[in-house]
């Protein structure tokens, strides 16, 4: 005996116990074309993490424009160990200032050419050391060893 009631009849909680071939585990619905049971979602756009980029100048002979190479560590996807990536982009360099072998940051910005959608800003240098400051030497407190 063919079943002809329409699935909309019943509530979800029915249709989930709804065995159409007479078997007593619930059998698999198709999904119905006419709504879902789902809500729809709206979308969201999507999330742009990498604003800014930070690499090494590998070459600056064109004009306002430096090679940058980004690394990047990443999951070799076999083996689970992290792996350096390498990556070329081009940056906008209007004045010219930066030399091979410079750290520069790149700031995503409109299209520039074809191939330029960054501009290079430049960093403050890593490994430098600190010059000590002066120490005042009289602070106006006496120290113990001269209390008396």
């Amino acid at each position: 005996m063919p079943v002809t009631l329409s699935l909309l009849q019943f509530p979800l909680s029915q249709l989930q116990s709804l065995s159409l071939n007479g078997s007593s585990r619930p059998c698999l619905l198709r999904k119905p074309t006419a709504f879902s049971l789902t809500p729809r979602r709206t979308a969201l756009p999507p999330i742009r993490a990498m604003k800014s980029l930070q690499g090494r100048v590998v070459c600056a002979t064109n004009d306002k424009t430096v090679s940058v190479e980004v690394t990047r560590l990443a999951p070799h996807p076999k083996y689970k160990r992290r792996v350096r990536k390498k990556k070329k982009f081009q940056a906008h360099d209007p004045d010219n200032q930066f030399k091979v072998g410079d750290y520069v940051q790149l700031e995503k910005s409109r299209p520039i050419s074809k191939t330029k959608a960054f501009i290079a800003v430049p960093m403050p240098p890593r490994n430098v050391r600190k010059t000590p400051e002066a120490v005042p030497e009289d602070l106006g407190l006496p120290l113990e060893s001269q209390q008396t």
